[in-house]
């Protein structure tokens, strides 16, 4: 299960990165990071994911400031 759950979470960090490399919005690069963060929560990997997520995160807001918000920003 540690191994499928860790095979998971490494697909969504890719997707992630790769929507990013390819232009797509912030926002779908940022669900990707999220869901990678929830299966690690859920397989009790959070600890060593959970820095991984932050520092993707950290740059998505550098670069496109308010794309980390889970809802949209108000007009």
């Amino acid at each position: 299960m540690a191994d499928s759950a860790r095979e998971r979470i490494q697909k969504h960090l890719v997707t992630g990165d790769n929507r990013l490399k390819q232009g797509v919005s912030p926002e779908k690069a940022r669900e990707s990071y999220e869901a990678a963060l929830r299966l690690a929560q859920e397989a009790g990997l959070e600890d060593r994911i959970r820095p991984l997520v932050e520092v993707r995160l950290a740059d998505l807001e550098r670069l496109w400031p308010g794309s980390t918000r889970s809802s949209r920003p108000e007009p």
